[in-house]
């Protein structure tokens, strides 16, 4: 949501006007009213029938419609249903003099605003016309109907959330310039490269190299997994299939290399729905031949994609049964006020995100977090508190991204780097790692709680709010545990026992999904409750994955990697220096690939380099494995920032709270806090102390 989006609901009303529709077949009371309501400052236009009603909200789209039940023609109720089909965002008040149980009933399904009986007072209307405005602005975002404040040229240029023409241009300039300039020559170079086999291999980067054979050139391979082979016609008519060209292959690489460009710039300034750029990677991949249709939909179809839907929908099963309150209550329950939710449960949250899913420990939390924002609001008698959703959300996801140093266990970048190590023999053991990453984890978390303590203490209104005796209250309105809680806990458990020990045979995905079907069967949860997730999300990971696969595949990552370490000086090729800019470079390209992907693609060429130089390779190594969790600027850099973002609505409005500017704005300060603190307090701090086993 953009800033136009963030402003109180009245102020948006008073910039757009309010604008009234009166449909009523009696001229005398309809002139009457809209004499009336036209003396309030209201722009009023009235009709007498439905068809014509219909016809203006086509047109001009009003604010406001004040709708008779009884009319000729079309009846109020078929009236209703064809205006929410045009204009679902335009608010309807039924305001008949015929008024029954059942037509209320109608009215109600058919997502009438108001529904009064006529005579009604006019106070009372006017009071029921400025709830309905406030409404609109609300069904505007649920609906990504921008709102519009300015006829100027500039304005139309930067428009709204969800519609920016100026970007939107620049970003079709900038995919353009990047696809047709001449490919540069060090991707030329990686691209003809023959695989030696040897450690020191110069594209040993490459996202598939284990899969190469002796001899084969990244251009090859391509050529061949991703069925990009060229038709030839030999003299005698024979058709053979050759592979394509190093330079044929960068033009692939250079439409990837556009692709991110314009999917970030996108994202970062919210030109378009979230889920409509994110099908817009897959139509750029379509359209330029990256892969073939099949190899394109594969792209999208990882396993992360259905751990991010699963863990979507469990989470709407746990709060479906109540289970998300007593879970909230049992880890909220040291937070008392604000100030120990940031300082107390931040960096416990933070340690536990190293040992357990930390995509699931936000999946969980979130919602509860919401439902201590709702009634931290309801207590302070305040409709909107969005600075206090923003801290509560982003605090959370941003502690839990920072877990993922403390152990192998955080994640699958540490187990790629371990990985990449022990190609050399002398990957660290599980404690070993442990030891050299989980201090980071505490005093950054403690990092992020003074950053948000400082940045939102003026700015939160709702102030005075007790965390843990929220969650206690809401617990207990549910009472003690039914028999739908007790499996729902059963088989959350289950599914987090799988992650631990089971993730290497059914990945994240598998456990994921039993556990759906397992509410399902167990009549907990339907394909209506799965169906409420936010699909846009999900789409734009499985974009983020797409991206990940083609950047990799093509060449285009390894490219960006050996584009960085060639630029670095001296003083940074070697030591604390290496660490230091590997650690940098890893930290701003996780935020836009895959953590996974980030460190295949930067490992193998840091962990030579550490060891040509005579750095010890786990400081390189770990520092690049570190930093690949400082995903906090773009939805799309971790499952984590996606949950948060799809997770954090207002229950009531369905307003979005937290919105891509915010984990923009926040996210690259929290970024370079942690540049800042794995710099001086692990590489210059205590690894230091510590020192490194002898190889």
């Amino acid at each position: 949501m953009s800033e136009e989006t963030n402003q109180p609901p009245e102020k948006q009303k008073e910039e757009l006007g309010s604008k009234i529709l009166l449909v009523d077949d009696e001229d005398r009371y309809r002139k009457n009213l809209a004499k009336r309501l036209s003396m309030r400052g209201y722009q009023v236009q009235d009709v007498g029938d439905g068809e014509e009603a219909i016809r203006i909200v086509r047109l001009t789209r009003p604010d406001v419609v004040i709708l008779d039940r009884k009319m000729p023609k079309l009846q109020g109720e078929e009236v209703l249903k064809e205006i929410k089909k045009i204009a679902p965002e335009v608010q309807v008040v039924m305001l008949t003099g015929h008024a029954d149980i059942r037509s209320a009933a109608v009215s109600g399904r058919l997502d009438a605003f108001a529904y009064l009986q006529k005579p009604c007072e006019t106070e009372e209307l006017i009071a029921t016309i400025e709830a309905a405005c406030r409404e609109k602005v609300y069904a505007m975002v649920r609906h990504e109907i921008p709102v519009v404040k300015s006829r100027s040229f500039r304005a139309w240029m930067w428009g709204t959330h969800n519609s920016r023409p100026g970007i939107m241009i620049l970003g079709a300039i900038l995919f353009s310039v990047i696809v047709l300039m001449p490919p540069p020559d060090g991707l030329l170079k990686l691209l003809g490269t023959p695989k030696t086999g040897e450690m020191s291999d110069a594209i040993a980067g490459y996202g598939n190299f284990a899969d190469m054979a002796k001899g084969q050139t990244i251009a090859d391979h391509y050529s061949h997994s991703a069925k990009r082979m060229v038709k030839k016609t030999g003299p005698d008519g024979q058709v053979t299939k050759r592979a394509l060209t190093p330079e044929e292959t960068a033009q692939k690489a250079k439409v990837m290399l556009g692709i991110l460009v314009l999917a970030a710039l996108f994202w970062a300034t919210g030109t378009l729905p979230i889920g409509i750029t994110a099908l817009l990677v897959g139509l750029l991949m379509y359209i330029f031949g990256v892969f073939p249709p099949n190899l394109v939909a594969k792209a999208y179809a990882k396993d992360a994609v259905i751990f991010i839907m699963g863990v979507l929908a469990l989470a709407i099963g746990i709060a479906k049964t109540g289970l998300d309150k007593r879970i909230g209550l049992l880890l909220l329950g040291t937070s008392k006020s604000l100030t120990a939710f940031l300082f107390i449960f931040c960096p416990l949250f933070a340690v536990s995100a190293s040992f357990l899913s930390e995509h699931a420990l936000v999946a969980f939390i979130a919602p509860i977090l919401m439902v201590v924002y709702m009634a931290g609001i309801r207590a302070a008698k305040l409709t909107k508190d969005r600075s206090l959703a923003v801290m509560l959300v982003l605090a959370v996801c941003f502690a839990a991204n920072q877990g993922g140093p403390g152990s192998p266990a955080a994640g699958g970048r540490n187990a790629v780097m371990i990985g990449i190590l022990d190609d050399y023999g002398i990957a660290p053991s599980f404690g070993e790692w442990v030891q050299y990453g989980l201090p980071f984890v505490p005093v950054m978390a403690l990092v992020i709680a003074t950053y948000f303590f400082f940045v939102f203490r003026k700015k939160i209104k709702a102030k005075n709010i007790n965390v843990a005796q929220i969650v206690k209250k809401e617990s207990k309105k549910i009472g003690r545990m039914t028999w739908q809680e007790y499996i729902t806990a059963a088989i959350l458990v289950t599914v987090i026992v799988l992650w631990i020990t089971a993730s290497d045979v059914l990945g994240m995905g598998g456990p994921v999904l039993l556990g759906l079907v397992a509410l399902s069967v167990f009549r907990i949860i339907g394909w209506r409750d799965i169906n409420r997730i936010s699909w846009d999300v999900v789409a734009l990971y499985a974009s983020a994955c797409a991206m990940g696969v083609g950047l990799a595949k093509t060449g285009a990552a390894l490219w960006i990697a050996s584009s960085f370490v060639d630029l670095l000086p001296e003083v940074l090729s070697s030591g604390e220096g290496l660490c230091v800019a590997s650690s940098l470079f890893t930290g701003v390209l996780t935020n836009f690939m895959s953590d996974g992907a980030t460190v295949s693609a930067l490992g193998p060429i840091t962990v030579p380099m550490a060891s040509v130089s005579g750095t010890h390779p786990w400081m390189v190594g770990l520092s690049t494995a570190f930093a690949s969790s400082f995903a906090n600027m773009l939805i799309i850099g971790t499952p984590n920032n996606a949950i948060a973002y799809s997770l954090a609505k207002d229950l009531d409005t369905g307003e979005q709270l937290v919105t891509l500017s915010d984990f923009f704005k926040h996210g690259t300060i929290i970024t370079l806090l942690a540049f800042v603190v794995l710099w001086v307090w692990v590489i210059f701090g205590y690894w230091q102390w510590m020192g490194f086993p002898p190889l």
